[in-house]
């Protein structure tokens, strides 16, 4: 992701504010950089982070859908190391509705993007939740470590 880019920017002032546990403020941010994207680079973005802050099963899963579809509108390389991120959240908003053969497919969505990840601790973090994801609904199946 671009660090420059004004929606970035507020996104990332989100999450400083929830890591200071001012959940409020950085709900607030994240709309913010909703009503403010202007492409579908932006709103996928802006959407992912908006989709923490919902009351509701169903708004975050709304949100993760809204997310993950105009990612895949984007149609270039900007994407491809937030996809796997972009997909375990959405699986993960269908296993939180009961729709577990759905969450599966997505999950093994998620694992088939792992490799676009770069080392760290934030492709740790993706690849244990697509592991647990895939357990949880898949049978047992542990496809991100493959």
């Amino acid at each position: 992701m671009d660090p420059h880019n004004a929606i970035v920017k507020l996104c990332a002032a989100g999450m400083a504010a929830e890591a200071e546990g001012r959940g409020a403020d950085a709900k607030a941010l994240f709309e913010q950089a909703w009503e403010a994207s202007h492409d579908d680079y932006e709103a996928c973005i802006a959407a992912h982070y908006v989709a923490r802050h919902q009351a509701t099963p169903q708004a975050t899963f709304e949100w993760n859908e809204r997310a993950l579809l105009r990612a895949q509108a984007i149609g270039d390389e900007r994407v491809r190391d937030f996809l796997p991120s972009l997909y375990l959240n959405y699986a993960h908003s269908l296993e939180q509705l009961g729709r577990t053969r759905e969450a599966c497919e997505q999950y093994g969505l998620a694992a088939g993007r792992l490799d676009a990840l770069p080392s760290g601790g934030y492709a740790q973090l993706v690849r244990g939740g697509v592991a647990a994801g895939l357990r949880r609904t898949c049978g047992g199946s542990d496809e991100a470590n493959n």
